[in-house]
């Protein structure tokens, strides 16, 4: 195909944009409305894996100092846990401290222990992990360190998140697939609806000789631009739409941050416009190449 050839197909892609403008408003709003779709449930996604982090970060596992390691002992333990791998955060926490805490929130009931003669409380470290998936194998190395005394964690909440985020990965995923193939199907057909509504031009062009190439080409371009112009829409739509669901749900999410999608924009818009190029692409080439193979077809039969 000739440069001259391209630069005419590709502007007659752009004009059957406008030509079949009722189709093609049609199509972009479909196709928005998948990738709105797509965008609030990647949002909702983000959203969750914060939430989780948040969660993460307050199962704490607490490692409680045998009561005969000296001070050197205590503080070799704290640099031996900070030195794990699936280490987040190490904080010690001393008796005394510990001892005060649990006064304050024992209120008018701390009388109970004021007849004690010495803290009964041990010195311990507050321990964050990193990644939870790995949380039963942290814990047990923890319970294997020189001079600890217990370890006291909640294996199942830690069980839980990672179940809940597996889940929330998995369906997430199931719903981008899902709403591509949509896409595509909508593409596809709607390349499909505005080829035989210029089946006479077509066939003409096949009649000259002209190759399945030098027809199909317009309808990818005008596919391509389709989905293009779907993804602008959709990002600002998006954008409108996460806003005012941020601002309706403020007072549930008091106790939580939203995420902002402005740390998501340029991802976003580039899934989008790979959605929007891919089904535009690949949607007008399966229409075409089966209407393609439809006439090819009658055109044998008439032959023979």
């Amino acid at each position: 195909m000739q440069g001259s050839s391209l630069k005419y197909l590709t502007r007659e892609g752009f004009r059957n944009v406008w030509v079949n403008r009722l189709m093609s408003l049609a199509s972009v709003t479909v196709l928005m409305a998948c990738l709105v779709i797509i965008g609030l449930g990647t949002m909702l996604y983000f959203n969750i894996n914060a939430l989780l982090d948040v969660i993460e970060s307050q199962n704490v596992v607490m490692v409680y100092v045998s009561d005969e390691a000296t001070d050197e002992q205590t503080t070799a333990m704290g640099n031996q846990i900070k030195t794990m791998s699936n280490i987040e955060e190490c904080i010690f926490v001393p008796k005394e401290d510990a001892y005060r805490d649990q006064l304050e929130s024992m209120g008018d009931d701390a009388v109970l222990l004021e007849g004690l003669d010495e803290n009964p409380l041990p010195d311990a470290y507050k321990v964050v992990v990193a990644d939870l998936n790995q949380f039963d194998t942290t814990v047990s190395q923890l319970r294997e360190l020189d001079f600890v005394d217990t370890v006291r964690e909640n294996g199942d909440v830690a069980d839980k998140l990672v179940a809940i985020r597996h889940a929330v990965t998995a369906v997430s995923v199931g719903i981008v697939i899902l709403l591509f193939l949509v896409s595509l199907f909508i593409i596809s057909n709607t390349i499909r609806i505005t080829m035989f509504s210029r089946k006479l031009e077509i066939s003409i062009m096949k009649a000259v000789g002209a190759t399945n190439w030098f027809i199909r080409w317009p309808f990818m371009i005008e596919g391509i631009l389709l989905g293009i112009i779907a993804s602008f829409i959709s990002l600002a739509v998006l954008a409108a739409l996460y806003q005012g669901m941020v601002y309706v749900f403020s007072n549930v999410l008091a106790l939580f941050e939203p995420v902002s999608m402005g740390s998501y924009v340029l991802p976003i818009l580039g899934t989008f416009l790979a959605v929007g190029i891919i089904t535009g692409a690949f949607g007008s080439t399966i229409s075409m190449s089966r209407y393609l193979k439809e006439q090819g077809s009658v055109v044998s039969e008439v032959q023979h």
